[in-house]
């Protein structure tokens, strides 16, 4: 560490550290000093046990560099992973995450990226012009840089000196786990899509999901310390991702205290064998089981019924109620918006005729959302029957398709006729007591009346 980053990091530990807002996880000020010179050893390795199974925790061999330097406080480091580990990228190529490290607490927030999904060659290869996933050509070194804010500064919860947002989790450890596998960190296959029109040779896309962020795991059980409070959140495909891999995050890395914030990355309910009609997001979870490998033998959804009971495989839903039963003492929430028309897209446009023959946007815009509106209810009624479970349920926000409550900032993700906004709700899963908020707006008219937002509108731009 060179002088003025060992100055910096003394700067921001002695400002994060203050012994008046001291909590679970968080050293004393003495401690903290001591961290900055001598690093804190992890205390929760990876065991001959873990290293066994349908989903082992596979480590980097000795002597490989990871990049990793524990002293490098503030700073967005680039952890390499070897494929020893089983982690690689849809096109093959190496996975890497990115780690902000603190010395003032053991704390940590685990952040899934967003970015769609894919489930055959249009998709997947990202040349059709068509919705699709998110780093097709996998991840560069620098991706946390400046250079790329839709990573850097994509959420209040992995920036630290956020100007309008401010989160417990901005003063903890940071993992960012990226995306580049379009499966919603769910998959477990290696596929090979065929052009439709004979053009190019058969894509083979690696649905990596679930052994990438086992791979994650592993390293932080290898080199960060326990925490006594651990966040996993994102939003879209990250969110749900931090939905369906919570509990073997919140297993394997055993905080004292869990939490769960999924941002518009729902699981609706669809029962194999129910009509479409009752639950539109039937065809879309069964095209995935199979395109992804989640039905497999001793794959992922069978991985976790063996370790859940509650989980019915039969309908993905009930996975809501059966992490709520496995952690009782867990505050975990849900968040979207009611008019979200981006995940809402990817659910059922593919896969209804209708949607895909509608004569206009707003045909299309309504048909689309009057399925959302179906599955959001269903699984409002689910939520509302479980005390740790919450959920918050705006109308819509005037930028990247009314989708994500909480990237860019927690602002204009509000409840106007409750007088909530989305801090509120964050604040009440990880820091409140009793059952867990449950907020839903009903007004479809107050957030459209806002005025104009530039910086959305200069945002959408971008995008």
């Amino acid at each position: 560490m060179t002088f003025i980053r060992q100055c910096t990091a003394v700067f921001m530990a002695l400002s994060f550290a203050s012994p008046a807002l001291a909590e679970l996880g968080d050293y004393s000020a003495w401690q903290t000093a001591i961290n900055l010179f001598s690093p804190r050893p992890a205390d929760n390795p990876v065991t001959a046990a873990d290293q066994t199974g349908p989903y082992p925790l596979l480590l980097n061999p000795a002597g490989f560099d990871d990049g990793f330097s524990p002293g490098a406080y503030y700073a967005w480091q680039t952890i390499q992973m070897a494929p020893e580990t089983g982690a690689v990228c849809g096109n093959g190529s190496p996975f890497k995450f990115f780690v902000n490290r603190v010395p003032n607490t053991s704390n940590t927030v685990v952040y899934f990226e967003g970015g769609g999904a894919c489930w055959d060659y249009e998709s997947c290869s990202g040349d059709f012009g068509i919705r699709g996933a998110r780093n097709a050509d996998g991840i560069p070194d620098d991706y946390m840089s400046l250079l790329n804010p839709g990573a850097s500064l994509v959420s209040p919860f992995v920036v630290r000196l956020h100007p309008w947002t401010r989160t417990k989790a901005q003063n903890w450890n940071m993992v960012y786990v990226p995306y580049c596998t379009g499966d919603i960190y769910s998959g477990d296959t290696v596929a090979i899509y065929d052009d439709p029109a004979g053009q190019n040779e058969p894509l083979v896309w690696h649905h990596n999901g679930v052994r990438n962020t086992r791979a994650v795991v592993a390293w932080l059980k290898n080199n960060l310390e326990r925490s006594g409070q651990m966040l996993a959140t994102g939003c879209s495909a990250g969110g749900a991702g931090s939905f369906t891999n919570y509990f073997p995050l919140r297993e394997d890395l055993a905080p004292t205290r869990g939490y769960l914030i999924n941002d518009s990355g729902p699981i609706f309910s669809a029962p194999a064998g129910a009509d479409p009609a009752d639950h539109p997001s039937l065809p879309l979870h069964t095209h995935i089981r199979s395109a992804w490998g989640l039905d497999a033998t001793d794959g992922p959804l069978e991985y976790l019924a063996a370790h859940m009971a509650g989980l019915d495989l039969d309908d993905l839903t009930t996975l809501y109620p059966a992490l709520a039963s496995q952690f009782p003492g867990d505050r975990m929430g849900h968040t979207h918006f009611w008019d979200d028309m981006n995940y809402s897209s990817y659910s059922y446009e593919r896969f209804f005729p209708d949607i895909a023959q509608a004569p206009d946007d707003a045909t299309r815009e309504a048909l689309i959302l009057a399925r959302w509106h179906q599955d959001t209810q269903r699984l409002q009624n689910t939520l509302s029957n479980l005390d740790n479970f919450g959920y918050y349920l705006p109308r819509y926000r005037a930028v990247n398709e009314s989708h994500c409550t909480s990237i860019i900032e927690f602002a204009n993700a509000d409840i106007q006729e409750l007088g909530l906004e989305l801090d509120d709700f964050v604040n009440n899963v990880m820091a409140g007591s009793g059952a867990v908020m449950q907020a839903s707006e009903t007004d479809t008219q107050a957030d459209r009346l806002k005025p104009f937002n530039l910086l959305y509108w200069t945002l959408d731009q971008l995008l």
